[in-house]
């Protein structure tokens, strides 16, 4: 006799024990009628007994019922909104500062301690206070390199001490050294190589250092315009016989991705996007994560827009497998290629697994 389907609550008890809440069952809330308080399903606090349980659509019905907050888990999501305000204030800081604040005055600004406003921000940014403050310094550095200024007043503009600053590390500012920023690209040759795949037109492009563009399913041109954007003022060069391999490696995974695509790359973005892109890497294949996953599992569960931000950012497709992310409810959402060809995708990558 077949077992009878669970009820809704059945399945928000489950979610309760699990400490997490699942699709099915809806954003509710618990009551607790031995505490008189109510919470999140994920609350941290020692689960109650079941009959001490009382289910809730939102935080207002709790609180219609008689029900107190819980001060652990913040169920009505107000302390949550203060600390959002709090580090956004300290990123409007940062924005309008012309030197890098150090940590200690944007906690005391925030009324937290030194660790715990760390903690935070770093839960809803994804990054550190500092490498946010890099991150606003670069984006200034590259803004004034693109309007023409001369090197050495863009990187004091933009809050450097000194050019060497710059140039110790030009892959975390900018990718690329400052003369070839302000030029666009100018200067750099990437080897590009057409070709037709199982999912329509492929282009791959590569700069001596690796891979770093990766686009597929859309006319050449459309292709060939997407990676100019990134470098308006690089030169292309035709190379199908330097990219005969690496085009041959990526068109036989879109035709059956039977294993991971192992070849060298150039990957330019900011700190936070390649902590997500090295992730990404790391997903099995014929897995998932969903984007709140991902965050989770990066130590970042608040981060799930900048997760997300950053999918949708990467410029090698299939080698840093962002098909591979999906929606909280396991949904195949937007994907720049398109989603009938991300579930090809995927398809493929569980039939490999099966094997």
């Amino acid at each position: 006799m077949p077992e009878a389907p669970l009820s809704i609550d059945d399945l928000r008890w489950q979610a309760v024990l699990d400490r997490q809440a699942q699709p099915e069952c809806g954003d509710f809330r618990l009551g607790v009628t031995s505490q008189g308080i109510y919470c999140r399903p994920g609350c941290p606090a020692r689960t109650p007994l079941r009959r001490n349980v009382r289910f809730f659509a939102d935080a207002a019905s709790a609180e219609a019922a008689g029900f107190r907050a819980c001060k652990r888990c913040d169920p009505k999501g107000e302390r949550a909104r203060m600390q959002a305000e709090a580090v956004a204030a300290a990123c409007a800081l940062i924005e309008a500062a012309e030197t890098i604040p150090s940590l200690e005055t944007l906690a005391a600004r925030a009324g937290y301690a030194r660790h715990h406003f760390l903690r935070l921000f770093r839960e809803i940014t994804g990054v550190t206070p500092r490498s946010y403050a890099e991150a606003v310094r670069a984006r200034r550095l590259q803004a004034a390199l693109a309007a023409g200024d001369r090197v050495a007043e863009a990187v004091a503009g933009a809050g450097f001490g000194s050019e060497s600053r710059v140039y110790e590390d030009t892959a975390r500012h900018l990718g690329m050294t400052p003369g070839a920023a302000r030029r666009g690209g100018q200067g750099e040759t990437i080897r590009i190589a057409h070709a037709e795949s199982a999912m329509g037109p492929l282009l791959v492009g590569a700069t001596e250092a690796g891979i770093c563009f990766i686009g597929f399913a859309e006319p050449p041109e459309a292709l060939e315009g997407d990676l100019r954007a990134r470098f308006p003022k690089a030169r292309l060069e035709a190379a199908p016989e330097a990219l005969a391999d690496a085009v041959r490696q990526v068109a036989a995974f879109l035709a059956e991705p039977s294993a991971a695509l192992a070849l060298p790359l150039d990957l330019r973005g900011t700190a936070f996007q390649r902590r997500v892109w090295e992730a990404l890497v790391r997903i099995p294949l014929g897995e998932t994560r969903t984007y709140s996953g991902l965050a989770a599992e990066m130590g970042m569960p608040a981060a799930t827009r900048a997760v997300a931000r950053a999918c949708a950012r990467n410029p090698v497709s299939l080698m840093v497998p962002c098909h591979r992310v999906v929606g909280a409810s396991g949904d195949l959402t937007g994907y720049r290629w398109g989603v009938p060809r991300k579930a090809a995708l995927l398809a493929g990558e569980k039939r490999a697994r099966g094997r």
